[in-house]
């Protein structure tokens, strides 16, 4: 435990020293951290079902992942991989090319952030089309930076008071069967687009996430995906999956695109990537990736070295510990607890998502209308009892669960019942 530090004069420091547009969720700080567990300053543990927001899929400080940091830490840290490369740059690019699903060459370039990713996706579909519209999805969310913020289809915090925002951005219906929203309407929607808005000649690329994150974890229908492929094959448009919190065994698959049988042309990934270290990716078709001219991507730190190294250890823990099929059996243990509990929770309106990425969604069970309340309450009971769990939503009326893959049996075992206690608790009157 760290010597005269308590949670409450840190949070004393934090509100003087740092703005309140940094929302924060817990009332404590972090120690130390080893797999699923995490201990704050003052040496409470708790279970980690967020995994700094799906990041750490191969858990706290994973053994291989620490290691290969270790050893490029002895052998340089920064050398700007555009000015002097590094092999470990490359072949993580080559990995990534032949896991990324599609037939074809393909080409990597990093980054350090998700949004950084998004950001340049939209200027590689740019240039290879030579085309200017990009259009997104109700309830998306793709980073905050300016074209990020443009593309997210979620007003709050997000959006409020930073416009005005790039244009030529589009946004249509994602397919949602809670809320009434089918494929068959979205596809309505893109038709009424092109008549009304936009023609598809102009249309550089439809960006969208095989599982929308912030949005509230739905899942694209099967018959979305290969609606948007021919879609895009009629007009020329490029099709970007963003995998940057599906991606990296997290959905029981690679990556979700794999659930489709249809693949992008572009798709960007972060998060898992990097095991905890600032690393995001961009991989589309070859000819493709090469419409843009040498200087036209990078950044000072785009694929720092100790980042990449991380990057190929965390491929090789997922292919050595199997986590794709863990995230399977995870998930399915996950969503049998959720299912014996809904029947005595009638706010739990429904359960969904892939693999190890599962959601709860809540509505009051008289009206059916979004039950922020109830997900807030869960979630602070939930702390309480040393259980870390995350909303997401529209309507903030979503618990998302993303349990590192690599939790032991025991401790994900714990990790459910203090779930169910808080949604129990939470549903009495």
């Amino acid at each position: 435990m760290t010597t005269n530090i308590d949670n409450a004069s840190l949070l004393r420091r934090k509100e003087a020293a740092t703005p309140r547009g940094v929302g924060v969720l817990a009332p404590f700080f972090a120690e130390r951290a080893e797999n699923a567990e995490l201990w704050d300053v003052e040496g409470r543990r708790f279970i980690d079902f967020g995994s700094g927001i799906a990041v750490v899929n191969t858990g706290h400080r994973h053994p291989k992942v620490i290691a290969r940091v270790k050893e490029q830490l002895e052998a340089f840290t920064h050398t700007c991989y555009q000015v002097v490369p590094y092999e470990g740059y490359v072949r993580l690019a080559e990995r990534l090319n032949a896991l990324a699903p599609g037939a074809g060459d393909k080409k990597t370039t990093f980054f350090s952030s998700g949004a950084e990713a998004v950001e340049n996706a939209v200027k590689i579909a740019r240039a290879a089309t030579g085309r200017s519209a990009i259009i997104a999805f109700s309830g998306a969310f793709h980073g905050r930076t300016m074209m990020g913020l443009a593309l997210t289809g979620k007003v709050m915090p997000y959006k409020a008071g930073f416009g005005p925002f790039p244009a030529e951005v589009y946004h249509v219906p994602f397919p949602v069967a809670l809320h009434g929203v089918s494929v068959a309407d979205t596809m309505r929607a893109l038709d009424t687009l092109f008549k009304s808005d936009v023609e598809p000649g102009r249309v550089a690329a439809i960006i969208l996430e095989p599982v929308q994150g912030e949005g509230g974890f739905y899942v694209a229908p099967p018959e979305l995906m290969r609606g948007l492929r021919e879609l895009c094959d009629l007009h020329g448009i490029l099709l970007i999956a963003d995998e940057i919190q599906t991606g990296f065994g997290r959905t029981g698959k690679m990556f979700a695109m794999e659930h489709y049988g249809v693949a992008a042309d572009i798709m960007t990934m972060a998060k898992g990537l990097g095991g905890g270290l600032p690393l995001s990716a961009v991989t589309g078709r070859a000819d493709v990736m090469d419409a843009v001219p040498p200087g036209g991507l990078g950044g000072t730190y785009a694929g720092n070295a100790l980042a990449i190294a991380a990057g190929n250890a965390v491929l090789d823990v997922i292919d050595e510990e199997k986590l794709v099929e863990r995230a399977t059996r995870l998930g399915a243990e996950l969503r049998a607890r959720l299912e014996t509990v809904q029947r005595d929770v009638p706010h739990l309106a429904e359960i969904r998502g892939l693999g190890a990425m599962l959601a709860i969604e809540f509505q009051d069970p008289h009206t059916r209308t979004p039950d922020a309340a109830m997900a807030r309450r869960v979630q602070q009971l939930a702390m309480e009892h040393g259980l870390l769990i995350l909303t997401c939503g529209v309507y903030a009326n979503v618990i998302r669960l993303l349990m590192p893959l690599t939790i032991p049996d025991p401790i994900f075992a714990e990790g459910l019942d203090l779930l169910e206690r808080a949604l129990r608790t939470a549903a009495q009157p």
